[in-house]
């Protein structure tokens, strides 16, 4: 069967796009982001169509990649919206820090800080040792990216590139060492 004829996808469009669009709206919890992630559903229908294997409803392929990708949206969202407020403290070219961190000495707060000092290190160190050291430096310590990289032996270009590359590899590994946690 030839799913990937022009006029059987219309119909499948046709069918199960508004029930697809209620799927993702009622999980999302946005319309934009329903649209969005509805288009995506087809697409994905459109590229697997031939593959599709009839072990169960066609409908029920269909909404089962809708509540998969309406999550994928949700922990992606999550996701970014964990590390929002490391990248509101610094300055997103320079890398300065932008404001003063509030200190709240509430016992619980003070060992949620703790436990996410932990989890932060945790990830520094299993940075690669020149990202680690560079990031330790200019975050940590204090230093400017000049005396950073007076102390690596490298060019400020250098250092910058390795401030960002450790940056990117934190957040990776923060996201994965969250979703360990929680299971």
């Amino acid at each position: 069967m030839a799913y990937k004829n022009e006029n059987t996808f219309q119909h499948l469009f046709n069918i199960h796009q508004k029930k697809t669009y209620n799927i993702c709206l009622n999980i999302v919890q946005n319309s934009e982001d329903a649209e969005d992630v509805t288009q995506e559903v087809f697409m994905e229908v459109y590229r697997s169509l031939d593959a599709f294997n009839n072990n169960a409803a066609l409908s029920t392929w269909i909404y089962r990649i809708a509540v998969n990708k309406s999550f994928d949206l949700l922990k992606a969202k999550k996701r970014r919206k964990r590390f929002a407020f490391i990248t509101q403290l610094f300055h997103h070219e320079t890398g300065e820090q932008l404001h003063d961190i509030a200190h709240f000495d509430h016992p619980g707060v003070m060992l949620e800080n703790k436990e996410r000092s932990q989890i932060l290190y945790q990830a520094i160190n299993n940075l690669p040792e020149s990202q680690k050291t560079a990031f330790v430096l200019l975050k940590i310590e204090g230093f400017s990216q000049k005396e950073t990289a007076d102390i690596m032996k490298l060019s400020e270009k250098a250092v910058e590139a390795l401030n960002q590359r450790a940056k990117i590899n934190l957040k990776k590994l923060l996201g994965k060492m969250y979703d360990e946690r929680r299971i």
